[in-house]
């Protein structure tokens, strides 16, 4: 013999809405693998990031017995903004994907696995793009004033404000986060206060009876 809500189940299960409902909610679910190809051509973006890596060094190198120590600066900084750009990317790459789309299985057991790799969320990730592009403008900077003759020109003006810009969202996302999860700590907190009061009255009725 059934029961009740094994019959309201089944009903529920044969109704068309239902189907309709938990088909487009599959289609959904599974339309965030859409997204896999992007962070897969991201990695042509760390490819090519590594070929001009691979130029400027050259170019440094051949020339250092030769060049100022004026230009070996520019390009140790031009190396530095290679390489956070493609830390950058590579952020980008594995919090999107374990936030977006799917686990990275594979790197589950990996000695190599990143210590920051499934601990960085939707917010974290805000936080490290911002700080990278935060970095990245400081190197683009202090290139553009180790260049030009007028550090003061329109250009570079503009650069400081966007610069500036970076830095103040940057400080902006940090404070809204450090909100929202205060927020949630007390609201964690005042819930067990609860759930512990509820105990201790179920306690004490039942001492009483």
């Amino acid at each position: 013999m059934t029961s009740p809500i094994q019959n309201m189940s089944a009903s529920r299960s044969r109704n068309p809405m239902s189907i309709a409902e938990g088909a487009a909610e599959r289609f959904l679910f599974g339309s965030r693998w859409l997204l896999a190809p992007i962070y897969v051509g991201l990695v042509g973006g760390i490819i090519v990031v590594l070929i001009k890596f691979v130029q400027e060094l050259w170019q440094l190198l051949s020339n250092a017995f030769s060049s100022e120590p004026h230009d070996v600066v520019l390009g140790v900084l031009g190396l530095l903004d290679l390489a956070l750009l493609g830390n950058l990317i590579l952020i980008v790459i594995f919090a999107g994907y374990e936030n977006f789309v799917s686990k990275i299985g594979v790197a589950e057991e990996s000695e190599d696995r990143p210590q920051w790799m499934g601990h960085v969320d939707f917010s974290g990730l805000k936080i490290k793009l911002i700080g990278s592009l935060v970095a990245i403008s400081v190197i683009e900077l202090l290139q553009d004033f180790m260049r030009a003759a007028d550090i003061l020109a329109p250009g570079e003006i503009w650069r400081v404000i966007l610069h500036l810009t970076f830095v103040i969202s940057g400080v902006l996302f940090a404070l809204m986060d450090y909100l929202a999860d205060k927020r949630k700590i007390m609201f964690d907190s005042h819930r067990a206060e609860l759930e512990a009061a509820g105990h201790g009255v179920t306690h004490g009725t039942g001492d009483g009876i």
